[in-house]
């Protein structure tokens, strides 16, 4: 609420990519299941729920959903069974079974991380989808801490690396576009936009914000950013 508009002639619109990492993560490891998740628009943490706990998505509760969420970003950061199960609150075993039950549905993001390891073992490094470059001196070393820490570095790397492309490119051409207006763009965090916009030129800058953002680092699965409006940052969210 703290965040607020500079008078009654202007709104905050929010821009927010939707499970963007996610998303970059279908499109690095090629997984066909993961990407067809996104191109039928499905709630990727009940589509993985369904798979995990064998149901149908109708029967997923909020707690499948939660676990599913949680083992969703944890794979992509290298979580193994001891962290799901201490973020989960459940014994090794069963978070050794879920990870199991994932990689089995999603046999492309398995993959995907065997690879990059591999390569980043090769080539001391790993790249963002711009080539932005990370080298890992650590993927190597003798001490297996170190070393694990530098494979799941490499691991998310290219996918964080490259969600942060993506809204650094949707945000020089957002600049661009918004010179010839009086609204401007005031905000980054994370994968999210806030500008300042003068009512009279919401529909239009809205538009524009959008088509920027989903356009601006093309991909293999649908890109989606979510917009809100309002007189405060809280509200717009």
């Amino acid at each position: 609420r703290g965040f607020i508009t500079m008078d009654q002639e202007h709104v905050l619109l929010d821009a927010d990519y939707s499970q963007i990492e996610l998303r970059i993560m279908a499109h690095l490891s090629g997984d066909e299941t993961l990407r067809q998740a996104f191109r039928d628009d499905q709630d990727v943490h009940t589509r993985t729920a369904a798979l995990i706990f064998k149901v149908d998505g109708q029967e997923v509760n909020a707690d499948m959903r939660r676990k599913a969420k949680e083992i969703n970003f944890g794979i992509m950061y290298g979580m193994g069974m001891y962290g799901l199960s201490s973020r989960l609150g459940i014994t090794t075993e069963e978070a050794e079974s879920f990870i199991q039950a994932y990689f089995a549905n999603y046999p492309g993001v398995q993959e995907y991380m065997i690879r990059t390891v591999y390569d980043a073992r090769e080539k001391g490094y790993v790249t963002t989808l711009l080539n932005r470059r990370r080298w890992l001196p650590e993927i190597g070393n003798d001490n297996r801490r170190i070393r694990e820490f530098a494979e799941r570095t490499a691991i998310n790397t290219p996918i964080q690396g490259s969600a942060a492309d993506m809204i650094k490119v949707a945000m020089i051409q957002i600049d661009k576009k918004l010179q010839k207006f009086r609204s401007r763009m005031i905000l980054q965090v994370h994968d999210e936009l806030i500008l300042e916009v003068r009512k009279e030129e919401l529909a239009e800058v809205k538009a524009l914000v959008k088509h920027e953002m989903e356009s601006a680092l093309p991909l293999d699965v649908p890109i989606k950013a979510d917009m809100g409006v309002g007189t405060n940052w809280l509200e717009a969210h």
